[in-house]
């Protein structure tokens, strides 16, 4: 093996390494829910390369109402779904898509693309 091809190959697998960490890798911080008059829990997330904010912090028993925005054509960010809840939505481009649940217990809970590449989180703190 010469030069040219170990630099390809360590090359390559540094953007393997970098891609699933971008997708896959931990993700730090969070964005707390404001409580409205109407006593839901509220957030506004973007749909743009991923959700942004990706990780929310709710309070366990009362209501969620997170509002989607999405901003691009991508397939992937057509429709978000919520498993642990039992809730999906189709996000049309441009057009703000409300879901609403009810968190019961404690705990992170996942919300994802119909594919599972952007990804997104869910915190219920007591």
């Amino acid at each position: 093996m010469d030069m040219t091809q170990m630099i390809v190959n360590v090359s390559g697998l540094l953007l393997i390494v970098f891609v699933a960490w971008f997708f896959w890798g931990p993700k730090k911080g969070g964005y707390k829910a404001t409580f409205t008059p109407s006593g839901y829990q509220e957030a506004e997330i973007i749909v743009k390369g991923g959700y942004t904010p990706h990780i929310v912090i709710v309070k366990k028993g009362k209501p969620v109402k997170f509002q989607f925005i999405r901003k691009e054509e991508n397939s992937c960010s057509e429709m978000v779904v919520f498993p642990e809840f039992n809730k999906s939505a189709a996000l049309p481009v441009g057009e703000k898509v409300t879901v609403e649940f009810l968190p019961k217990e404690s705990g992170e809970y996942s919300f994802q693309c119909q594919m599972g590449m952007y990804r997104g989180k869910v915190v219920v703190e007591d």
